[in-house]
């Protein structure tokens, strides 16, 4: 070769080595393959792809960049390089630090947790790759604690007391001083708080707060779970005396602000135990031929005014919580029950989207305004339902919430049908779009006076049910197309939902395999017909409770936010949450904007609002794990009572300490621990979703049947046991 060509390829060489490293510096916590680098340096030629790939290779055994997963590159952290990450601690006392647009996360080994807690923000330094190729790294520092209070059990001593935390993920004990017991007695289910943590101690020191009662305790146990997500169970006493002190008299000056639609036919329907009604609907028949429906919403805003303490409670809380026995609202009783409740024959403040509809569903013109109603009739689901079903006006004792049969007048009759025929139509056309339906099966439990739970049903969502979606999703649509399409652009609250990863998908693929199902991964249009196709196919299948919930773990999480990219679960370009703001601060947001922008305001600040945003994600996420966790509590509750019964249930997730399993009849979920299963060594087979006796090769796989029987219930922590009797014939 001759020396021109020697130095040339040199040259090329080294130009390929800095791009690699300009790329790789230039954002050092991503990780790229070839073809991305490639892309960025502007290399389109089969020779500078292969000198590319190459040099990379040559890169990596020098140890100059790292391989965080097979072919994708990451310039190699210095040892003096600190990254801010979240700690996610594992069972075995281990973590994982989770570093934002960073493709691996960094091991932690648990003697190196530098007393970080499950959710701190740290710093880490990243020490080595170990054998396994995970990139291991140290905690330096914790800069933020994600939690300072923890529910737990009180260990008393004669000069000290220690809190257990019931927390699976909380490590360490907390060292309780006698002086700061707060009268709390051993055994006692507590609240305590972290204050220092000395170098010379293994626990940290705490001061209990409040005291939660006895653990098994009805109470007891449910308080628990909204102090362990931070949530109130009841409201400050001054945010109390200000709503009583509100004025919620319907007057005529403010009447006369308003669209007065008081003598339009209206109602509305709710599950038969709600208290709080804050949609209903109008109807009123065009001499066109068309109709005009009203969707009127309780006017929150009216009174929860900026800058008041009932104003900062209802941003905190951000939401009501559903739990088992009870609703924890985001807004006092006096308020949430009573002034914005939108019952029966009372005059009510709201917030409208008025639309103008043919008969084909389709819309000819819209309103939005402040306006005052009054409500002709109240319905349950089951009472609605009925009337589409028959076409009758009389209501049935067994169905009435008045106790007793009852009839309605026939332009009632008229308006559910109308109203179920254009629901009709509308929800196909969504389908048609790529709207994915997720008619998810709801445990719900038939509890007696002392809210222990006598049965258990299931929640199935019914024409009337769908009638009433239709409709709510039809006004959040159009409030948030009215603003969203405006020029120049206006700060906005919308729902997003965001594509879901394809990687989660081809897990979801593996799984659902075993049932003999699939999802198309070709396209958008196909993931979306694929996964309806599947949700359809399940329906009524022992499979259905684990591929809807692993479905819907599939999907991307909806949140707030003022950046639009629209909802991919409903195939909507523009969507908000503008229906139920007695329960979700976002839908008073968008009331208060709505109202700024049809009074020509100029756009509102967006950081701040972005602000609220984040802020009312992350309150929705505390509040739907305290209703799981409830459900769970109730469930363990339930089988109880059910401990010499045999059950049959599928094998609803495995892994390498037992396999999870669900009972068909009533979906309670619990474990059957490996080392309870006395036939045989079992092995856990990632691969096949299974785990395998040694001898003689029984295979316990994910979907399979099985008959099982209640061992052990634990409400404290919350954990169900099965015994394994085997696989059902």
């Amino acid at each position: 070769m001759s020396k021109k060509k020697k130095r040339a390829n040199s040259q090329r060489k080294n130009e390929i080595t800095k791009g690699i490293f300009t790329v790789l510096e230039k954002e050092p916590s991503k990780s790229f393959n070839y073809k991305q680098i490639a892309a960025k340096l502007h290399i389109d030629d089969t020779q500078g792809r292969n000198d590319l790939i190459k040099r990379l290779a040559q890169l990596k055994v020098k140890e100059r960049i790292i391989e965080v997963e097979r072919g994708k590159y990451q310039k190699k952290p210095s040892l003096h390089t600190l990254l801010k990450g979240t700690v996610d601690l594992t069972s075995s006392g281990n973590a994982y630090i989770l570093v934002e647009d960073m493709d691996s996360d960094i091991f932690i080994p648990k003697h190196k947790l530098n007393r970080a807690l499950h959710g701190d923000t740290v710093e880490v330094v990243v020490k080595r790759k170990d054998s396994r190729k995970k990139v291991e790294g140290e905690i330096i520092t914790v800069l933020e604690r994600k939690k300072t209070t923890y529910v737990g059990i009180v260990d008393k001593q004669k000069t000290f007391a220690f809190v257990r935390p019931t927390d699976s993920k909380m490590y360490t004990d907390v060292f309780v001083p006698l002086e700061y017991l707060n009268k709390a007695n051993d055994g006692d289910k507590v609240l305590v708080t972290l204050g220092d943590w000395p170098d010379d101690a293994d626990s940290p020191y705490g001061k209990i707060t409040e005291i939660l009662g006895k653990p098994g305790e009805h109470n007891t146990e449910i308080h628990s779970i909204l102090a362990e997500y931070g949530l109130p169970y009841e409201f400050p006493y001054e945010v109390e005396q200000y709503a009583q002190t509100l004025d919620t008299s319907i007057k005529p000056e403010e009447i006369a602000k308003r669209r007065d639609m008081r003598s339009v036919l209206t109602f509305t329907i709710d599950p038969k135990d709600a208290k709080d009604f804050d949609d209903a609907l109008s109807f009123k028949k065009l001499e066109n031929g068309n109709y005009e429906i009203g969707v009127h919403i309780a006017d929150v805003s009216h009174y929860v005014l900026p800058d008041t303490i009932l104003e900062e409670e209802a941003y905190n809380r951000a939401t009501s919580v559903y739990l088992v026995d009870r609703v924890v609202p985001m807004l006092p009783e006096v308020l949430s029950n009573n002034a914005c409740s939108l019952r029966p024959n009372e005059e009510k403040y709201t917030f409208s989207a008025i639309f103008e509809l043919d008969k084909n569903a389709v819309i000819k013109k819209q309103w939005f305004g402040r306006t005052v109603i009054n409500s002709n009739e109240r319905f349950a689901y089951e009472e609605a339902q009925h009337i589409i079903e028959t076409s009758e006006n009389k209501i049935p004792k067994e169905i009435s919430i008045r106790e007793e049969s009852y009839e309605v007048s026939s332009e009632v009759v008229e308006a559910v049908l109308i109203f179920d025929r254009l629901a009709k139509i509308m929800r196909p056309k969504r389908m048609d779009s790529g709207a994915i339906s997720f008619d998810k099966i709801e445990v719900r439990f038939n509890l007696n006076k002392k809210n222990e739970p006598e049965g258990v049903y299931f929640k199935e969502a019914k024409d009337a049910n769908k009638l009433i979606e239709e409709f709510m999703l039809l006004a959040n649509r159009k409030v948030a197309e009215y603003i969203g399409k405006q020029n120049p652009k206006k700060t906005f609250v919308y729902r997003i939902h965001d594509e879901p990863n394809e990687e989660k998908l081809m897990a979801l693929n593996g799984v659902i395999s075993r049932f003999g199902h699939s999802v198309n991964l070709k396209d958008k249009s196909s993931i979306s017909s694929s996964l309806n196709k599947l949700l359809q196919d399940v329906k009524g299948k022992k499979e259905q409770n684990l591929v809807d919930t692993l479905t819907i773990r599939s999907m991307s999480k909806a949140v707030y936010t003022t950046d639009n990219i629209g909802h991919y679960g409903l195939a909507f370009d523009y969507y908000s949450h503008f229906t139920s703001p007695i329960r979700r601060y976002p839908d008073v947001m968008v009331h208060r904007l709505l109202q700024h922008y049809l009074d020509k305001g100029k756009s509102a600040n967006e950081s701040l609002y972005e602000e609220k945003c984040k802020h009312s994600s992350s309150m929705e996420i505390l509040a739907s794990s305290a209703e799981r966790d409830s459900i769970k509590y109730m469930q363990i509750k339930f089988m109880q009572d059910h401990s010499d019964k045999e059950f049959v249930g599928v094998i609803s997730g495995v892994t390498e300490w037992g396999i999870y399993v669900e009972i068909i009849e009533n979906k309670c979920e619990g474990m059957v621990r490996i080392r309870d299963i006395k036939d045989d060594y079992y092995n856990f087979d990632e691969k096949q979703f299974a785990i395998i006796g040694e001898r003689s090769k029984k295979m316990y796989q994910l979907g399979d049947e099985v008959l099982v029987m209640v061992k052990n219930t634990d409400l404290v922590k919350r954990h169900l046991d099965f015994s394994l009797i085997g696989k059902k014939d």
